[in-house]
């Protein structure tokens, strides 16, 4: 078994894969000497962090408590110099909103998104039944592995249902730093009043993920937050795109015909109706409407066996990282040659986690 100490000369870093934590986290690609092992590094530098220092601190501590497959694992963590590092296994494939910006901008192939689903909902189950609530449920908090298997991440913004050894009805508490999560948040957090919320309001967050996945772009992104909270709070529920919802006569956008062609090739396919179905619950306006995480997970649509069904044979003809890098191991001598490496295609990326 391999042994992460917690020793900045320990890991060997080859490049950046991009930021996080509005700057103030980068992750770097990076090789455990000892074993050979490719890892992330995510370096936070607490000068710059001030008020989101408290937010990393919670996430680190927290993160490290839970123990499930479908929940990214943090090996070690440790300080050099002004930085709070955190080591995790290398997530090949990055987040979904890596996989959608870069490769599937229509959205994701629908037999990618039910086990994306499967094991979303695997993760949230587990951590409401920890007595957590998530609150940060997005693309961009989903990371896929060179395996294909989905791991939630985004601590930062969890709270906790349980209090003074009592399991609460109703949380009051808003989350802080939501600004980009708003577009996820159900309308109950948002209104932010005496009814307060509880764990399904990461049921609803699942229902909007559900939709970025399908359909390449989280709903209201096109919105103000004024509108995506008036519609919220009216009821309004988002839908997937496809040949059943969408209208292209009903669509009167001038002067871009980008946004006109990736509707009129989300106007040709058809999703599952257990698809449908699923994130129509989800989002359900009432709390108590939308199932529990585990009673989702019994949906018949999920229910279908899919044991032969790999991820990665849906997200084709995209390679994950560890790949590119292990057809490339005489370039791991020097930090030098891995970054000239034309085949690597290393790529910034907004790894949000």
């Amino acid at each position: 078994m391999v042994k992460f100490e917690p020793k900045n000369s320990e890991y060997r870093t080859i490049s950046i894969l991009g930021h996080c934590c509005n700057d103030i986290g980068v992750v770097h690609l990076a090789q455990h000497s000892p074993s050979g092992q490719m890892v992330a590094v995510k370096r936070f530098n607490m000068d710059k962090a001030k008020e989101e220092s408290a937010l990393i601190e919670y996430e680190i501590i927290l993160t490290k408590q839970l123990r499930h497959s479908n929940i990214l694992k943090y090996l070690v963590s440790y300080v050099w110099g002004s930085d709070v590092c955190v080591v995790s296994p290398l997530m090949g494939y990055g987040s979904c909103r890596d996989l959608l910006n870069n490769h599937f901008a229509d959205g994701l192939p629908e037999n990618a998104i039910a086990l994306i689903l499967r094991d979303v909902l695997d993760g949230v189950d587990y951590i409401h039944k920890k007595g957590l609530i998530h609150r940060a449920i997005r693309a961009s908090h989903v990371l896929i592995s060179d395996k294909g298997h989905a791991c939630i991440t985004g601590f930062r913004y969890a709270c906790g249902i349980v209090s003074n050894g009592k399991w609460q009805q109703k949380i009051h508490s808003y989350p802080s730093s939501t600004v980009r999560n708003l577009n996820w948040l159900s309308p109950e957090v948002l209104q932010q009043n005496l009814r307060g919320y509880n764990e399904r309001s990461d049921i609803y967050s699942v229902g909007v993920l559900i939709c970025e996945l399908a359909n390449g772009a989280e709903p209201y992104a096109d919105m103000s937050t004024t509108v995506m909270l008036t519609e919220k709070v009216r009821g309004s529920i988002p839908q997937l795109l496809d040949c059943s919802t969408i209208h292209l006569d009903d669509h009167n956008i001038q002067g871009d015909s980008a946004v006109m062609t990736i509707l009129s090739r989300q106007a040709k396919r058809k999703f599952n109706e257990g698809l449908h179905e699923i994130a129509l619950l989800c989002m359900q306006y009432e709390e108590m409407d939308r199932p529990t995480a585990a009673q989702l997970l019994t949906h018949p649509y999920l229910k279908f066996n899919r044991k032969h069904a790999h991820l990665t044979e849906y997200l084709a003809p995209v390679i994950p990282l560890s790949d590119k890098v292990a057809y490339n191991k005489d370039e791991l001598d020097t930090i030098e040659s891995v970054r000239k490496m034309s085949d690597l295609e290393l790529y910034s990326c907004d790894w949000d986690f």
